[in-house]
């Protein structure tokens, strides 16, 4: 009777020290499941505030392509009004 109730405790002490083994890795595979995601969140959040935000050299850029884009149109109407015709 001692002889089981010994065997007993040690099955149900194992037992329970392995459902803590489990239970850990469970939790630890759901925080780097969850930890992942954050970080994946992370960057798509950071893609999209990136593509909604200007950089100052996005800014210059543009500006100055604009600014190219005006003084060929000057060129061009410049050119048309020595031939005589309209802008």
């Amino acid at each position: 009777m001692i002889q089981r109730l010994t065997a007993l405790a040690f099955c149900l002490s194992g037992a329970l020290m392995l459902q803590g083994c489990v239970a850990g890795a469970v939790v630890g595979a759901g925080a780097a499941v969850v930890g992942g995601a954050a970080k994946v969140t992370g960057a798509a959040v950071g893609a999209g505030f990136d593509a909604v935000t200007t950089s100052d050299e996005e800014t210059k850029a543009k500006r100055e392509r604009e600014q190219r884009e005006h003084e060929r149109e000057q060129r061009r109407c410049e050119q048309r009004q020595r031939q005589g015709k309209a802008c």
